[in-house]
Order: C-alpha cells, then sequence, then structure tokens
C-alpha cells in the first residue's frame, strides 16, 4: 500500500514491530486525522501505510490526472484521494481502509457528501499504489485488501507499481471474486463502473501528455474533447475556405477566358467589316 503522505514512515514492519491495539472509537479519535502517519484499523490493530517510490507515485499522478479528463467529461462519480477511510465489515471482523484513490458513482445508494472526511459507504472502484518496503506490506494490497475489498462489493480494483509484473486489475465476478480485467487487443484496460474510461498499461509507463492523447483513439473521447471538437472545426473551416478559394479562382479563370474569347471574336468580326469597306468603329 501507499500514500503520498507518510513521508515520515518507520520501519516497524522491518524491525519486528507488533500492531499496537486500539478501539475503533479511539482509531477515529486519536489516529484516523494523525499529522505524521497514516493508519488504517485492522479488526483492532493499526496498521500504517508506506511509501512508494517516485517512478510509482509518478505513474499514480497521471493516472489521476487521466481519471479527472474523464470525470470532467463524464460527471458521472466523484475521485477522493488523501486517503479517505470507509468501514468494511467482513465475517466477523471489521476494517477501516483508506485506498491511495477511491471512486464513489452518483448513483451509489450512499453519496458522498461535500463536508464528509470518511465515506459511509463502499468505494465503487479503488486503486492502491504498492509500496516495496517490505513483503508483508505488498501482500497486504495484492492479497488481504483484494480480499477484502471484493468481500465488501468494491467493484473494481487497481493496482499500479512502477514494477510492470506486479500491476494488476480486477473487476467484481458473480461470485463476489475479483477477476482480472482482460485487456482488449492486449494492451487496453476498459472499466466497466465508468463506461467509456480506459487506457494502455504501456501508457502507464510513456505517461503521455494530453497534447498527444487527444489525437489518440484511446483518449480522445473523454480527454480534452472540447478542443478535439474546436480542432476539427478549424480543419473544416480551413477545408472549407480552401474550396471556396479554388471554386472562386475557377469562376475567376473562366470569366477570363470568356472574356477573351469574346474579345477575340470581336477583333474577327471587326477584321470581316474592314474587308468589307465598313468601319467597325463607326457602326
Amino acid at each position: 500500500m501507499t500514500t503520498l503522505h507518510a513521508l515520515n514512515h518507520s520501519s516497524h514492519q522491518e524491525s519486528g514491530y507488533s500492531p499496537q491495539k486500539v478501539s475503533e472509537e479511539e482509531y477515529w479519535k486519536k489516529y484516523y486525522n494523525n499529522p505524521n502517519a497514516v493508519y488504517e484499523w485492522n479488526n483492532g490493530y493499526l496498521e500504517e501505510k508506506a511509501m512508494s517510490d517516485v517512478l510509482t507515485i509518478s505513474m499514480y499522478k497521471w493516472f489521476l490526472e487521466l481519471l479527472e479528463h474523464y470525470l470532467r467529461t463524464n460527471p458521472i462519480a466523484q475521485s477522493v484521494l488523501l486517503e479517505m477511510g470507509f468501514r468494511l465489515t467482513l465475517s466477523g471482523k471489521k476494517e477501516v481502509r483508506r485506498p491511495d484513490l477511491g471512486v464513489v458513482l452518483h448513483d451509489n445508494p450512499i453519496p458522498l457528501l461535500p463536508h464528509d472526511r470518511s465515506y459511509r459507504g463502499t468505494f465503487d472502484l479503488c486503486v492502491e499504489v504498492l509500496s516495496d518496503s517490505t513483503e508483508e506490506i505488498r501482500k497486504r494490497d495484492t492479497v488481504t485488501k483484494k480480499k477484502e475489498y471484493a468481500q465488501g462489493g468494491v467493484k473494481e480494483y487497481y493496482i499500479l507499481d512502477s514494477q510492470r509484473d506486479r500491476i494488476q486489475f480486477y473487476r467484481l465476478g458473480k461470485k463476489g471474486v475479483y477477476i482480472p480485467i482482460k485487456p482488449v487487443k492486449g494492451q487496453i484496460i476498459k472499466s466497466k463502473v465508468l463506461p467509456g474510461f480506459q487506457f494502455r498499461i504501456s501508457d502507464l509507463f510513456t505517461k503521455p501528455s494530453p497534447e498527444e492523447m487527444i489525437s489518440d483513439k484511446v483518449y480522445q473521447r473523454f480527454v480534452l474533447p472540447s478542443y478535439t471538437e474546436e480542432k476539427r472545426a478549424r480543419q473544416a473551416a480551413e477545408v472549407r475556405a480552401r474550396q471556396a478559394e479554388k471554386v472562386a479562382r475557377q469562376v475567376a479563370e473562366e470569366l477570363a477566358r470568356q472574356t477573351e474569347l469574346t474579345e477575340r471574336r470581336s477583333e474577327r468580326l471587326a477584321e470581316k467589316l474592314r474587308a468589307l469597306g465598313v468601319d467597325p468603329d463607326k457602326i
């Protein structure tokens, strides 16, 4: 699990630190808004979130920007970050998890309110960014939370990491377990939670700019579509202007040709009149 804020993350896990046991009430009161670290609450025990490397964080930032482009074009949901917590009650235990990025659809039965500091419902989509600090922390995201999010009803779960073999994308199946999202054409991940939201796995690493994406069929429907429409309108106007210029030039050329033909006919007629002894200028 990753956080963009736990810069002072200690190495408790590496040193054999035993998780601290606290009540849920104490967690919300004392630890949820802790300024020095970000804690989750796992059935009575604190779990500190760890920091990712720079490459993984830059991937997360690109993904977040892509998602915000989508939500501006398709305002069907809200995204929340800064590790906003949500509560899970799962077969005899309780959890408070704080995904790096969560998405709540507007038609979710429990709305996300403007002044909420935690979410009372279940996110429709969660994104976690891996930390490579310990194997235990990696398993927390890839195994433990994967199971918890599925049991809790999170419809899609994405795991981002700078190491390609650790990247995972899941969708909740009919049996209540996650199944891997199969990339389209071997590369493109398409969301069902957010219709039309899609991205190439390779682009998580290359991180194309918006200027590049507006000309890319994968992204152009939701990345700055107004710019794309304006560009198409400008191109159409340029085509119409060139066509009008071509027609005007053809008309001018035809008029010039007709004028020249008329002048030649007049000259021939004048020559014939002179041959008959008639001065054409006096007619």
